[in-house]
């Protein structure tokens, strides 16, 4: 078992894009990171190194090479979300790694973008494992360590919820959006059970990030490289959601930016640094308001079925 004063977090989806930049900087920040995707790789093979960060050639061996190369601390374990049993296994690897987890971050996701018509049912399928059904895994793995110290974190790469996300991707946008109601769902649980400590908060983009998806269209269309920021953006503002008190951030569906603008992200004014063409104005994708879910009656819903308690109680008779 390695020896770690700090916090642990769990980055699953850390090979490239926006989770490599998560770990690297959680490890910047005194975390010991597990690494986990399913992309593996021999890193002293790699020339020159680091290698591009969007590319192939970045993976969870190289990823955690940068970090160790750079004094933190950080482990990889490959996994393959769409299996639940591997998911376990990389929770219990974790815990007997670094004896502790503090936070899990959920990056991982298959994307297709197309109508209805267009998505095949096995597509559709993928994308549900991949995206809910993984991160549920990973959830239920993570949960009785995240709160063995009644202080543990979620972090879930998944939008807020409004119509205009759903055009011409609806059965990605089933799945991002699942994501986003066990974000609020646990959310709940967590404040029934009285875990005023613990919090988990959904994540997005309010610009475009530069990752291998974005390249391929910048690729296309050259001049979109303008509408694109780098994925510090989006690590800063999971570093500054890890800082907030787990009251302000625990159920929320939050937008890189506009949270880093708030008090609780540290009223951050300028976001040049972020874009990839210096100068540019990156277009911002997300509305500038969204809806509020909440209904006046939240809190009266009558009496409420636990059918886990239900199946208890039939064992028992």
């Amino acid at each position: 078992m390695a020896d770690t004063n700090g916090n642990v977090a769990l980055v699953i989806g850390a090979s490239r894009g926006i989770g490599r930049q998560i770990a690297v900087d959680l490890a910047k920040n005194g975390y010991a990171v597990v690494v986990a995707a399913k992309s593996t790789s021999d890193p002293q093979s790699v020339v020159p190194f680091p290698p591009d960060p969007n590319s192939p050639q970045s993976t969870i061996s190289t990823v955690e090479r940068e970090i160790r190369e750079a004094g933190g601390q950080a482990t990889a374990i490959p996994v393959d979300v769409r299996d639940v049993g591997s998911v376990q296994k990389l929770v219990d690897r974790t815990i007997e790694t670094y004896g502790r987890l503090d936070v899990l971050i959920y990056n991982s996701g298959a994307i297709w973008w197309a109508s209805v018509e267009d998505t095949p049912v096995k597509r559709f399928q993928l994308l549900q494992r991949v995206n809910p059904e993984g991160l549920y895994a990973a959830v239920q793995a993570s949960l009785p360590h995240l709160k063995r110290r009644g202080r543990g974190r979620v972090v879930v790469v998944s939008p807020p919820i409004y119509t205009r996300f759903f055009r011409g991707k609806t059965a990605y946008a089933m799945g991002k959006v699942g994501m986003s109601v066990l974000t609020v769902g646990l959310a709940m649980d967590f404040a029934r059970q009285g875990l005023k400590d613990m919090a988990v908060t959904s994540l997005w983009p309010a610009v475009a990030i530069e990752s291998a998806a974005t390249r391929q269209s910048s690729n296309t269309n050259p001049s979109s490289t303008r509408d694109l920021r780098r994925a510090t953006i989006f690590s800063d503002a999971v570093l500054a959601i890890l800082r907030a008190p787990a009251a302000s951030v625990n159920g929320k569906l939050e937008l890189d930016e506009d949270f880093l603008r708030s008090e609780a992200g540290g009223r951050v004014t300028d976001f040049a640094k972020y874009a990839v063409v210096p100068g540019s104005h990156p277009r911002r994708i997300m509305p500038a308001v969204l809806p509020d879910l909440s209904v006046a009656e939240q809190g009266d819903e009558g009496v409420r079925m636990d059918s886990a308690a239900e199946r208890r109680k039939g064992a028992k008779l």
